[in-house]
């Protein structure tokens, strides 16, 4: 009997592409949010811990070198792109025990950072690849509910990285929060090496089974002059650029406001920076899991345009009013309830808008073109966090939240003229 595979079980599906995602999340989790929070706790200046938060991003930023390379070679015995998926896991792994030669984190903060870069620089490659796997073997009615597990993985990843590594940073220290974070992306790579993408699939290369027959031939790996030509072509299409134009505008205000609200609480307010990571990393999180799934249902059924339309209306509707009302920030609940309704913001319009750049992707550059579009992304978080920590020194708070909102409106109003004006086909890949 064959073992079960992805492109023919939907279940496997939705837990496989959730724990990938969660690999992502928890030392995101851990190094943006808890990391982060603890250095400011730590009274280490915004632009420092600006500065962190950006290196540990780059690899993010240039994923795009990885999809042309991870397109170019792309086939293999164990499974489509499956490859480069368990390698830079393994080696994610190992760089994460880079990070026990530190021991005073804000006395350290070079050392950190360079530990963080490397993990980031593999982790990025597996991100990559996983998004290049998922719009192959993911049905395009199936693609909102996917990308609904993999936006809830990758929060619940975040959650434990920032919530539960954080309480045992300070509670055990860095290098038990360290260890544990090793252990468990060790667990799942394991899970990812048994796990086949086709029933036909081979755990091992061939030279593992020479008493077996020989595996069903793959594909040809096309070449590189052709995959640059095709995905230029794909990313630069008119009606390309205008649609990821409104997505990435989003996703600069959503860096630029959660950065400037959480320095405000704990340095202004006064609160401690391990609440703060709690309250960004637990409280909701379970209640916003089932609100992504639910959302991702919608998307599949309303359309992920109607639904990115909805997402953008709402968060500028809470950004104006939460920052219209900063004077009562000093109230406990009122700060609270904004720190927890912010987790459901950029899950929700990922949920939305990855399926719209999923239909935007060529065929045999899908990962090239879709790594390309999550590199900027990636980008607008880092450059969000960068100028923050600038903008802090110029700007109160409120004033940075509430002008991302008026900007949020700005971008709606390009986004229903793109509606109108362009009708992008969603494409069988």
């Amino acid at each position: 009997m064959k073992a079960m595979a992805l492109n023919t079980h939907s279940r496997l599906r939705y837990v496989t592409f959730f724990y990938l995602y969660l690999m992502q999340g928890i030392p995101s989790g851990f190094a943006l949010t808890a990391i982060a929070n603890y250095l400011v706790g730590k009274h280490v200046a915004p632009q420092t811990v600006g500065t962190f938060i950006a290196i540990v991003g780059i690899p993010w930023i240039i994923q795009f070198i990885w999809g042309p390379l991870i397109d170019r070679y792309q086939y293999s015995v164990i499974g489509h792109r499956k490859q480069w998926v368990v390698l830079t896991q393994c080696m994610a792994t190992v760089a994460s025990l880079g990070l026990l030669y530190v021991s005073v984190p804000e006395q350290q903060i070079g050392l950190m950072t360079a530990a963080f870069f490397v993990h980031s620089l593999f982790a990025s490659v597996q991100d990559a690849s996983v998004d290049a796997i998922a719009i192959s073997v993911v049905p395009v009615a199936e693609r909102g509910r996917v990308n609904a597990f993999m936006r809830g993985g990758y929060l619940v990843g975040i959650s434990l990285g920032a919530a539960g590594l954080s309480a045992v940073l300070h509670t055990y220290g860095f290098h038990t929060a360290v260890l544990l974070q090793t252990a468990t992306l060790l667990v799942f790579t394991v899970c990812t090496f048994f796990t086949k993408l086709d029933e036909d699939d081979r755990l091992m290369p061939a030279f593992f089974h020479r008493n077996q027959a020989p595996p069903k031939p793959a594909g040809k790996n096309p070449p590189a002059k052709y995959l640059f030509r095709k995905l230029f072509r794909g990313i630069l299409r008119k009606e390309s650029l205008q649609q990821f134009g409104v997505i990435a505008g989003v996703y600069v205000c959503f860096s630029i406001f959660i950065r400037s609200y959480t320095y405000h609480i704990i340095h202004v307010l006064g609160w401690a920076d391990q609440s703060v990571s709690v309250l960004q990393g637990s409280w909701g999180s379970l209640l916003t899991f089932v609100v992504i799934i639910g959302g991702g249902a919608v998307s599949d059924r309303i359309g992920a345009k109607k639904l990115q339309q909805r997402v953008m209306w709402g968060v500028a509707v809470f950004l104006l009013l939460l920052n219209g009302l900063s004077a009562w920030w000093g109230t406990h609940a009122l700060t609270s309830a904004g720190l927890v309704l912010w987790n459901f913001a950029d899950p929700l319009f990922s949920v939305a808008s990855f399926p719209v750049l999923m239909s935007m992707c060529d065929h045999e550059v899908e990962g090239s073109q879709f790594t390309a579009y999550m590199a900027i992304i990636n980008f607008c978080d880092v450059a969000g966090s960068y100028v923050t920590g600038w903008a802090l020194t110029i700007f109160p708070a409120p004033a940075i939240g509430f002008t991302c909102g008026v900007v949020m409106l700005l971008l709606i109003t390009g986004f229903r003229r793109l509606r109108t004006v362009n009708h992008l086909p969603v494409k069988q890949v």
